[in-house]
């Protein structure tokens, strides 16, 4: 890690008026040759601000620079002078701005350390030192206030990812930072969490607590910003440009399914769910359509379609499945990318699927906008970018079921158009896609039918009731 910053008797003292600044920042990545920040400089003071952004602008490289990942935990190269409550950024150990930084990572897979909920939330508060009484005291304050107080003694790996984001924040609660910096905080909430969350950060705020947020759910946040924070290529610009691509296509027309359509896949009063508790009894089937799943944090969408996809089996029921290959995306799609660039996910994919077809990974490239990284190890990208990456990799080859687990999440305006656009390829070729989302406007844009799963049974819906519940 190579610094170039000076700290001047100026800077230090212009922080008793703002809560960070940063001075004309650049950042490198190891082996980049261009800088993910560039000349950034930023005041920010005790009020909300939103840092809004197209995935891959930088976002998250600005959130870091907040609590020393970028440069201390990444590396590279930085210039320009951080400052942070006084503290010097690029001279101050990690552990030293985390007494005044609470952050929250976009997957919040990554702040987990123990098994169980509440043995969890703990973690943060044990390496302050905290006395045990205090520390009980905050983590129970910290459970209740990110609403998953019934969660305490659950295991950590049985959470919906909806879950797991709130259990992320319980643990960065209770260590009651000064500063929050959150990185898309409501990309795997429901409608209802993500209003509660709102209203907690506004507490916070009112409170004293400086927050910082990236969020491309924006609808949910602007009347909580003090101010906002557009970046593009790494610079601090000024309002979003018009966005350069084609339209998505006009909602896909819903048509109904007549008993004599032979189902591709069916589930027929399958009950499932993890060990012997059931989560969802559900009789559903299609073929040829789109069906969104829907239902609150926790309510079992990601347990159908695992099930589906053969990964969990049923405690009772049947779930049938035509021949053809069954695509799934988890909640967690790095959980896929293990091989060393994005054009090779995908031509693995596609290898698999349909042999060596050097055009339908081009095709994939294009129809997700991943040209520009098709070279690069799929792991270091954003977290929207990684998202297309598996989204890429997963629909490639014309999949005859797709299972798709939150496909928005991380994701910008730009990125959505490809991805309703590549439903309706699927479906055009003559397969059926599942997925499981909280995103209204996806699931008016590309539903076939809609099945809300609530207190363990699954309700089938009419599309519009869906999108105004």
């Amino acid at each position: 890690m190579l610094l170039d910053a000076r700290i001047t008797v100026g800077a230090v003292a212009a922080m008793t008026s703002h809560l960070a600044r940063l001075d004309r920042v650049s950042y490198w990545y190891p082996n980049a040759s261009e800088p993910a920040l560039d000349a950034v400089s930023l005041d920010v003071d005790a009020g909300v601000t939103l840092v809004t952004g197209a995935s891959g602008s930088g976002k998250s490289t600005l959130l870091r620079v907040f609590n020393g990942l970028v440069p201390h935990f990444h590396g590279g190269r930085i210039t320009g002078t951080a400052h942070v409550y006084a503290d010097d950024v690029f001279s101050t150990p990690t552990r030293r701005l985390a007494s005044n930084v609470g952050f929250l990572f976009q997957d919040p897979e990554l702040q987990s350390v123990y098994a169980t909920v509440e043995r969890d939330v703990a973690f943060g508060v044990e390496n302050l030192g905290v006395p045990r009484n205090e520390m009980l005291l905050r983590v129970h304050d910290s459970l209740a206030r990110a609403g998953i107080i019934h969660l305490r003694d659950r295991a950590v790996a049985t959470l919906s990812g909806g879950e797991r984001q709130r259990l992320a924040l319980a643990g960065v609660l209770a260590m009651e930072p000064r500063m929050l910096v959150l990185d898309e905080p409501l990309s795997q909430l429901d409608d209802k969490g993500a209003l509660s969350l709102v209203g907690l950060l506004s507490s916070l705020n009112e409170r004293g607590t400086g927050i910082v947020m990236a969020e491309h759910r924006v609808e949910h946040v602007l009347r909580l910003a003090t101010r906002t924070v557009h970046i593009e290529g790494g610079r601090v610009a000024g309002a979003p440009r018009p966005a350069q691509y084609s339209p998505p296509p006009p909602p896909r027309e819903q048509h109904a399914r007549d008993g004599a359509h032979a189902a591709e896949w069916a589930m027929r009063h399958v009950t499932c769910g993890i060990d012997t508790t059931p989560i969802v009894d559900i009789d559903v089937c299609g073929g040829g359509d789109v069906v969104v799943l829907c239902g609150a944090n926790g309510s079992g969408k990601t347990t159908v379609l695992r099930t589906l996809a053969g990964l969990l089996r049923p405690l009772s029921g049947v779930v049938q499945r035509s021949p053809g290959r069954v695509a799934y995306l988890p909640q967690n799609p790095t959980a896929l990318l293990h091989r060393p660039t994005v054009r090779a996910e995908i031509a693995w994919t596609v290898r698999h699927a349909a042999g060596d077809d050097t055009m339908a990974v081009e095709q994939a490239l294009d129809a997700f906008h991943l040209r520009h990284v098709a070279s690069s190890y799929p792991r270091d990208l954003s977290t929207g970018e990684r998202q297309r990456a598996a989204l890429a990799a997963v629909l490639a080859g014309g999949p005859k079921l797709a299972l798709l687990d939150e496909p928005t999440r991380g994701m910008d305006a730009f990125a959505r158009a490809a991805l309703q656009r590549a439903i309706a390829v699927v479906c055009a070729g003559g397969g059926s896609v599942v997925l499981a989302t909280h995103d209204r406007e996806l699931t008016a844009a590309v539903a076939d039918r809609v099945v809300e799963l609530k207190d363990g049974i699954a309700r089938p819906l009419r599309s519009a009731e869906a999108v105004h519940a």
